[in-house]
């Protein structure tokens, strides 16, 4: 099969892709007059779902203000009103954002905010970063040496920094071979180990996604794992990382996920639903110590970029909260959470297919394999996820997939729709993953 035509360098080279034309809450409609359900919610950013016409106007009435200031030379009002309503929201203590573009851009400027922090508080020599296995991070040099994600990571490895990780919390295949409670947590207990062969005092951060994404199938840390790794850091003076990228913004029916575990981290990073999608916008979230830290420092933060603190950008982050606060979309997505998980129990544990069911809030990942008695995973090479992904698609029914987690092989479907999305909707698309694994895989 020849590439698709055009002048495009597309998202994908070995097919060409129906044409969107217009999106509404949770259904997408192509050129064609087709809809599909969109119950992967893109990459699970379109948090308040397609088409809302408060972001539209929010993002005009900028653009007719203006639509580009450069952060250096100007303050904004609208950056400074999307920063104090994240601060509403945050975790206590973490009152500072700085605005971006892309996820990976917000983790490549928490691993030098890190790195500075260090620098001037007299600590030059805390230059390691520790990151986990099976983990994900943006695909930028930096974000990609942090990430855990085995194909992503080997056509580049030349180029990454070296970056030191350790296992991630995945009780289903437990990498000791253990299981909770008598672990320990040694999945946790490994930071403090590496850390102590690295040596302390030359380690500046940890990184993690407070829930594992897709490249891990979703996965919620084990009751006590976040808390663990806080007192380890906190221990060797270590900072400590957590990517919300995904996670956070209402998608695990908290503000933000570390919520969850009453764990608040030194730096946090936002992106994907932040702006629900409509306009490239993420965040770095900091405490205003380490601002005064600086300023008597060096003087400033060693960092920027062109379209940082961008101001279209910011009006679409701040009609995103309102929506957020006036619709109550952060506590809907703990409530269809719970029967979103309630369905997928109900209609996939019977399947010898369905290995694991696992999620929080709208965040759910189904892991598929050859037998859940064994836990034997299908070979890579047969693309098990991308084959249920695109079957689903036929059927009008859109999710997102992960794999390469069980060593190389793996597959898991996930599901991660807007918070708009209601029962009925929410029916149709368990339905279409249980009616699809039964066609492709049987069982």
């Amino acid at each position: 099969m020849s590439i698709p035509p055009g002048n495009v360098f597309p998202r994908r080279l070995d097919k060409p892709l129906p044409r969107a034309a217009k999106a509404h809450g949770v259904w997408i409609e192509d050129q064609d007059g087709r809809r599909y359900l969109d119950a992967g919610g893109g990459a699970l950013v379109v948090n308040v779902g397609h088409g809302r016409e408060e972001i539209i106007r929010a993002v005009h009435a900028q653009m007719e203000q203006c639509y580009y200031i450069h952060g250096t030379l100007f303050s904004t009002e609208v950056v400074e009103s999307l920063a104090s309503e994240l601060a509403k929201h945050a975790p206590k203590g973490l009152d500072r954002f700085y605005f971006l573009s892309s996820g990976s851009e917000a983790i490549e400027t928490a691993i030098k905010l890190a790195r500075q922090i260090h620098v001037e508080s007299g600590h030059p020599e805390r230059v390691k970063l520790i990151a986990r296995w099976k983990s994900y991070h943006g695909l930028t040099l930096g974000a990609l040496s942090a990430s855990g994600r085995t194909y992503f990571r080997e056509p580049f490895t030349p180029l990454l920094s070296d970056v030191a990780h350790i296992p991630p919390p995945y009780c289903l295949r437990c990498p000791y071979g253990l299981a909770l409670p008598e672990c320990g947590l040694q999945c946790a207990l490994a930071l403090e180990d590496v850390i102590l062969q690295l040596g302390p005092k030359t380690v500046s951060a940890f990184l993690a996604e407070t829930v594992s994404g897709a490249t891990l199938g979703i996965y919620p840390p084990p009751p006590g794992y976040l808390g663990l790794i806080r007192e380890i850091c906190d221990r060797h003076s270590v900072l400590l990382i957590l990517d919300e990228v995904m996670s956070g913004m209402g998608r695990t029916g908290r503000w933000f996920a570390c919520q969850h575990w009453d764990v608040t981290p030194d730096i946090m990073t936002l992106g994907k639903g932040i702006s629900s999608g409509a306009v490239p916008l993420s965040a770095v979230a900091a405490k205003s110590e380490y601002l005064e830290l600086m300023r008597k420092g060096s003087g400033n933060f060693v960092h920027g970029g062109t379209f940082s603190h961008h101001v279209v950008a910011a009006a679409a982050g701040l009609a995103v909260i309102d929506i957020l606060e006036r619709d109550r979309l952060v506590d809907r997505a703990a409530e269809m959470g719970t029967y979103l998980e309630e369905c997928l129990r109900q209609r996939l544990s019977d399947s010898s297919r369905v290995l694991d069911i696992r999620g929080v809030g709208l965040m759910w990942g189904v892991e598929l394999g050859q037998d859940k008695s064994s836990l034997k995973p299908f070979p890579r090479e047969q693309k098990i996820a991308e084959r249920t992904r695109e079957a689903m698609f036929q059927r009008g029914a859109l999710v997102y997939l992960s794999s390469g987690f069980a060593g190389k092989d793996g597959d898991a479907i996930v599901i991660g729709p807007p918070f708009v999305i209601d029962r009925t909707e929410i029916d149709t698309a368990v339905e279409t993953l249980a009616l699809t694994i039964k066609d492709l895989l049987g069982g």
